[in-house]
């Protein structure tokens, strides 16, 4: 009896969803978000990074749903990154979701994701992010990298973007 208790017990605790700190949902956000105002003196960057929800298959009426893990790099072995602005926006431009309602930090080498379950579809095949940072003017750019998944059955597809700074 003492055995099955404890074999339930462990059914149980392995069975319940774990949620990353370093994975971005609205309330993550709130816990990163920046409580002064950050320096005019750090050097601001844009990055525009292509974002897929979903993939053409066969022809242009069959696609397929991807989950999209959008990762923020800080490169920097030293000082913080900031993320003013992190906007999504679908294929015809349209914005979806602003996640930065306040300025967050990633501190030096870490990584934070921002992740789109497969299910949703608003991105659709030619969807991005646009990002506004800032860092200090000695460090070095930070890197915005998508990678996308999907599997059914014994079949997977998956691929990464990497973002490209503009102006």
């Amino acid at each position: 009896m003492r055995s099955f208790v404890l074999l339930l017990i462990f059914a149980v605790v392995s069975c319940t969803e774990h949620k990353d700190v370093n994975t971005l949902s609205t309330v993550n956000w709130d816990k990163r978000s920046v409580g002064f105002k950050i320096p005019d003196s750090l050097k601001a960057g844009k990055t525009y990074l292509s974002v897929y929800s979903q993939v053409y298959s066969q022809s242009e009426h069959t696609t397929h749903d991807l989950t999209a893990t959008i990762n923020m790099r800080n490169t920097s072995s030293t000082d913080t990154l900031y993320i003013i602005k992190a906007e999504y926006f679908n294929t015809v431009g349209k914005s979806i979701r602003n996640y930065a309602k306040k300025p967050i930090y990633i501190a030096p080498m870490e990584s934070v994701a921002i992740v789109i379950d497969e299910h949703n579809k608003e991105g659709g095949t030619g969807g991005n992010f646009i990002f506004n940072w800032k860092i200090s003017k000695l460090s070095s750019n930070p890197l915005f990298e998508g990678v996308f998944i999907s599997t059914k059955g014994q079949q997977g597809l998956s691929f990464v973007t990497q973002g490209k700074v503009i102006d």
